[in-house]
């Protein structure tokens, strides 16, 4: 799936993001509304991991999301 899909159905993905990232909020996914970079920032301050760590986790979740 391409993010302009994810984007596209951005409420259904919110729960597979919360699958995968539990850390973060509700109110993260709503911040994040779809917007790739918004969500690798969010993975990044949330996990404390490098931007490079936080888009390749992105990237995976966008080839994996049955939304």
């Amino acid at each position: 799936m391409n993010w302009d899909q994810i984007q596209g159905k951005w409420q259904q993905a919110k729960g597979q993001a919360k699958q995968k990232w539990g850390d973060l909020t509700d109110d993260d996914l709503d911040v994040v509304d779809g917007k790739r970079e918004a969500l690798v920032g969010k993975v990044q301050e949330r996990y404390g991991v490098a931007k490079e760590e936080a888009e390749k986790q992105v990237s995976e979740f966008e080839h994996s999301c049955n939304c």
